[in-house]
C-alpha cells in the first residue's frame, strides 16, 4: 500500500499516542525506496514504499547509532520503531528531523568545499569499526561486492542498437572496472550516496541520510556521487579528502556506468546518470 498522511496518523496514534497531537505532513521531496512525513517540528515518520526496503529499518537502527559516533556529518538518529499496523504491513521508524535540504533545492554550494566535505565524511566512515557489519549482498542490492555482479547487465546495455552509449568508450570503462579488485579490510559503504541522499545548509554539506543499503565490504561504489554531482574543483577535492587507490576509482567509473545504463528514460535520476555517463565516456 502507498503509506498516506492519514495512514501514518492512524500509526502513531495506535503506537505512540504521546504523538498523537503533532502534525503528520508530506516531505516536499520523496525518495524511491521510502515515504517520509514530518511529525511535528523535531521528528519524522520514515516507511518503506515496498517490500524489498522493509529490512533496512532494522539494519539502520542497529548501525546508524555506530556509525554516527565515528563521523562528522549528521547522520539519522532514530526515536523509534513502529511494527506493522493500520492496514500498513512493514516496520517504520521515528528519526530526528535534520535541517537542510537536498541540491539543488538547497541553492548554490561552494564545489571544491563540498567534494571537499564529502571525502572526508566517507574517509571517516571507511575507518569506523566494521566488525560485526552487515557484508554486502542482496541487502545492498550488490553495492559493497565487486561490479562484476551486474557484469551481464552491463553487456546487454551496451550490445542494444542505437546512440545512447559509444560502446568501445564503455567497453573500455567496465574492463578496466573488471581488471581490479579490493584488497583491503571491508569497510563501511553508504551504497547509495546521491545528490538526494545528502543534505545542505547554507552553500555547506550538513548531513548524509538513507543508509537503507548501507553494508561493510569494497567502497567503490560510493565514488560514483563524483560524477552524478560534483563539478571539476569539487571531484579533485573530492578525490584528495577520500584517499582511496586507482583501482578503487576504476569499479568507480564502472558502478556509474552500470548506473547510467539501466535507468529508465522519464526517471527522476535519469538526468545525474546521463550526466554521469557523458563525463565518464568522455575520459574513457
Amino acid at each position: 500500500m502507498e503509506p498516506t498522511a492519514d495512514v501514518v496518523r492512524a500509526l502513531v496514534a495506535e503506537q505512540f499516542p504521546r504523538w498523537t497531537d503533532r502534525s503528520v505532513t508530506p516531505v516536499a521531496r520523496q525518495g524511491n525506496d521510502n515515504r517520509t512525513f514530518r511529525l511535528g517540528a523535531d521528528l519524522v515518520v520514515r516507511l518503506p514504499a515496498v517490500s524489498e526496503y522493509a529490512a533496512a529499518v532494522e539494519k539502520e537502527d542497529r548501525w546508524l547509532p555506530v556509525i554516527g559516533r565515528h563521523v562528522s556529518l549528521a547522520v539519522p538518529e532514530v526515536v523509534a520503531t513502529g511494527g506493522p499496523g493500520c492496514g500498513y504491513p512493514y516496520p517504520w521508524s521515528v528519526r530526528r528531523w535534520l535541517p537542510g535540504d537536498v541540491p539543488p533545492a538547497a541553492g548554490p554550494v561552494d564545489d571544491a568545499r563540498v567534494g571537499a566535505d564529502l571525502g572526508r565524511f566517507l574517509h571517516e566512515l571507511h575507518r569506523a569499526p566494521a566488525v560485526g557489519g552487515p557484508p554486502a549482498g542482496a541487502h545492498s542490492f550488490g553495492r559493497g561486492l565487486h561490479p562484476s555482479c551486474y557484469d551481464d547487465e552491463v553487456r546487454v546495455a551496451l550490445a542494444r542498437p542505437g546512440p545512447v552509449v559509444d560502446r568501445d568508450a564503455g567497453e573500455a570503462v567496465w574492463a578496466e572496472a573488471l581488471a581490479t579488485t579490493w584488497s583491503g579490510d571491508p569497510v563501511w559503504f553508504h551504497g547509495d550516496l546521491a545528490p538526494g541522499n545528502v543534505l545542505v545548509t547554507g552553500g555547506r554539506l550538513s548531513a548524509v541520510i538513507d543508509f537503507g543499503t548501507c553494508g561493510v565490504g569494497d567502497p567503490a561504489c560510493d565514488l560514483v556521487i563524483a560524477w552524478t554531482w560534483l563539478g571539476d574543483a569539487g571531484r579533485t577535492a573530492f578525490r584528495d579528502a577520500v584517499d582511496l587507490d586507482a583501482g578503487t576509482w576504476a569499479r568507480a567509473r564502472g558502478w556509474a556506468l552500470w548506473k547510467a545504463l539501466i535507468t529508465e528514460p522519464g526517471s527522476p535520476l535519469r538526468a545525474e546518470q546521463q550526466r554521469a555517463l557523458t563525463l565518464l565516456l568522455a575520459t574513457a
